[in-house]
C-alpha cells in the first residue's frame, strides 16, 4: 500500500504500552477518527481494544512505543520480526539518544520505517495537546500523521537521536525545578511554612515573565556566584537543623562553588550584555 492510500484511509494505529501517554493519545486519536488499539503485559489496564501483540501488529499500520524507558529496546526487539513493509514504528520513549538509535537499528532490520519521538511537556496537565518532536528516517511521516489527527507534532532532525537529544537537554531544567520544588516545599512543611512558600513562589514565576527572570539569573550568576555560593551554604546548614538532607540544595551549593573555582567573577568584572556570553563561558570550561 502507498502512503497516499494509506493517509486517505482510516488510520490504524496500534500502541504498544498503555500508561498515561498512550491512554490520552489513543482517547485523542480515536476521537479524531483513527482505529485505535492497544498491548500490554497487564491486559487489564488497557481501556482503548486490546489485542495480543502479533494480532495488533499484523492490524496496525503505524505503531506507537510508549512503555517504560528502561523497556523501550526490548519491546523493539519483540516486535522487529513481526512488523512488515509500509509500516511505521514511533518509539516515544524518554530515552538517551543512543538508545533512540540502537532501537532505530533493531526497527532497521525489518522492512518497516522508524521514527523517534518525544513528547516536551506533561501529559498529566496538558493532555493531548502536549507537543511531540519527531526525527530519524521516517520523522516527517510521522509528524504529518500525528498532525492531522489533531496532535501537535512537528519534525525536528532527519538525524536519529537529535529530538532525543533536545529532550534530554531540556529536562535538566524541567526534572531539576520539580525535584527542587520538592525539596523546598517537603523542608517547608516540615517548618511549617508550607502554604506561605507555594503562595510566595506561585506568585513570583506568575508575576514576572520567565525569559526576564532567567536572564537576570544568569547575568548577574558572575559577580553573584561567591554571596550566593555563601547563601547556599546556609541554606544547607538551615536545612540540616530540620533534620532534612539538603540534596538538591546541596547540589546548588556545588555548583556555585565550581563557578568561584572557573574565576567567573574576574571574568566579567561587570554585568554581561547578554546570558549567551555567560553559558558560552561555562561551555567552553565545564568537561565531564
Amino acid at each position: 500500500m502507498s502512503e497516499q492510500e494509506q493517509a486517505e484511509r482510516i488510520p490504524r494505529i496500534g500502541f504498544i504500552g498503555f500508561g498515561e501517554v498512550a491512554s490520552v493519545l489513543a482517547r485523542a486519536l480515536n476521537e479524531k477518527g483513527a482505529e485505535v488499539a492497544a498491548y500490554d503485559l497487564v491486559p487489564g489496564k488497557v481501556t482503548a481494544p486490546f489485542l495480543p501483540l502479533a494480532e495488533l501488529l499484523a492490524r496496525c499500520d503505524w505503531i506507537l512505543s510508549t512503555v517504560t524507558t528502561q523497556a523501550a529496546r526490548q519491546a523493539a526487539e519483540s516486535c522487529a520480526p513481526l512488523l512488515r513493509p509500509g509500516q511505521l514504528y514511533l518509539d516515544l520513549n524518554s530515552t538517551s539518544p543512543e538508545e533512540k538509535v540502537a532501537i532505530g537499528r533493531v526497527i532497521g532490520r525489518s522492512p518497516a520505517g522508524f521514527a523517534e519521538g518525544v513528547i516536551l511537556g506533561a501529559v498529566g496537565a496538558e493532555g493531548a495537546a502536549v507537543r511531540i518532536l519527531t526525527g530519524g528516517p521516517e520523522g516527517r511521516r510521522a509528524a504529518g500523521l500525528l498532525s492531522r489527527l489533531g496532535l501537535k507534532a512537528r519534525f525536528f532532525s532527519e538525524r536519529t537521536g537529535q529530538a532525543s537529544l533536545f529532550k534530554m537537554l531540556r529536562s535538566v531544567f524541567s526534572k531539576g525545578l520539580e525535584a527542587l520544588l520538592l525539596e523546598m516545599l517537603a523542608a517547608a512543611r516540615r517548618a511549617g511554612l508550607e502554604q506561605e512558600l507555594w503562595e510566595d513562589v506561585a506568585a513570583f514565576m506568575s508575576g514576572n515573565p520567565f525569559e526576564r527572570v532567567a536572564e537576570n539569573w544568569i547575568r548577574t550568576h558572575p559577580g553573584a556566584c561567591e554571596r550566593r555560593y555563601h547563601e547556599l551554604r546556609q541554606v544547607g546548614q538551615t536545612l540540616r537543623e530540620l533534620g532534612f538532607a539538603p540534596l538538591m540544595a546541596a547540589a546548588a551549593e556545588a555548583f556555585f562553588d565550581r563557578s568561584r573555582a572557573l574565576a567567573l567573577p574576574a571574568a566579567f568584572p561587570e554585568k554581561p550584555a547578554s546570558w549567551a556570553a555567560v553559558v558560552e563561558y561555562l561551555a567552553q570550561r565545564l568537561r565531564a
